[in-house]
């Protein structure tokens, strides 16, 4: 099995044995029914990248290039516009938080073009790699006093060089979540952050090294527990993906989908022996 699937597993088992069932949720379903989620606090997933490791799943099928397209509306174009997001990536799961105006308002995107995060941290990392203050966080108090959908989950990447003793310089990153509906957008959030972190290494030059995932309170909603279940009973397939970046490309900012390949993930046989599964949204 990947590591993913192996954490995939081992999260879902702890939240089902050891989880807590909230009280007063803020979501809901579509049909106006509180979204009761059964979570757990703290978990950590670390992969190393030179090693081949990687948080995608073969539990069920994963909607790759839409999480990556994901990633660069976020930080390639900055935008928080919903009308790119369906256009150029073909996503549309932003929908459900469309504050009227086809935007999600003054997250995300807008606020890493708004406070110049992607440029600051790649001028830090330049100027000061050994730096232990190469940081962006999206939780920006500021932005909250404008009209905004929902606020981010995946909010806050550390970032780390370190010079290896066989001579070569690696670029560390960790991802912090403070919620994660794990079942749902686990294995895809950790796909785009693992992206994520190889587009830069390839800006800065540097090596991709190890990629921490770190969640703070990770949930399963109550009307996911039967998928998950049945999750836990599948077999995965054996498979080893890869990521391919176009060896022509060194900016991030010039990256397209093109230019981003998920490789030795067979897609037809993982829908074929793990079917997808349906996960009703908690708004």
């Amino acid at each position: 099995m990947t590591k993913g699937d192996m954490y995939t597993k081992e999260i879902l088992t702890r939240i089902l044995e050891e989880g807590c069932m909230d009280k007063n949720p803020r979501p809901k379903y579509e049909d106006g029914t509180p979204a009761h989620t059964l979570s757990v606090n703290h978990g950590i997933c670390t992969y190393d990248l030179t090693k081949g490791e990687s948080p995608l799943i073969t539990l069920r099928p994963i909607a790759v290039k839409s999480s990556i397209g994901e990633l660069l509306w976020i930080y390639q174009d900055e935008s928080n516009d919903l009308d790119i997001l369906r256009d150029k990536y073909g996503v549309t799961w932003w929908d459900e938080w469309d504050i009227g105006n086809r935007t999600i308002g003054s997250v995300y995107g807008e606020t890493v073009r708004r406070h110049e995060l992607v440029k600051k941290l790649i001028e830090g990392i330049k100027k000061d790699p050994d730096g232990r203050r190469h940081i962006i966080s999206m939780w920006q108090d500021d932005d909250y006093d404008l009209p905004h959908g929902l606020k981010p989950c995946a909010f806050m990447t550390i970032w780390n060089v370190r010079h290896e003793r066989d001579g070569k310089d690696y670029l560390d990153m960790t991802l912090i979540q403070r919620s994660s509906d794990f079942a749902t957008a686990g294995c895809i959030n950790q796909v785009q952050y693992m992206v994520f972190l190889l587009l830069f290494a390839r800006h800065l030059g540097l090596t991709p090294g190890v990629f921490t995932w770190k969640p703070i309170n990770v949930q399963i909603y109550d009307r996911h527990v039967e998928q998950v279940n049945e999750m836990l009973e599948r077999d995965s397939v054996d498979c080893q993906p890869e990521v391919w970046l176009n060896p022509e490309v060194t900016n991030f900012y010039d990256f397209t989908m093109k230019d981003i390949e998920v490789r030795g993930y067979p897609k037809k046989l993982i829908r074929e022996k793990n079917p997808q599964l349906p996960f009703p949204l908690g708004i």
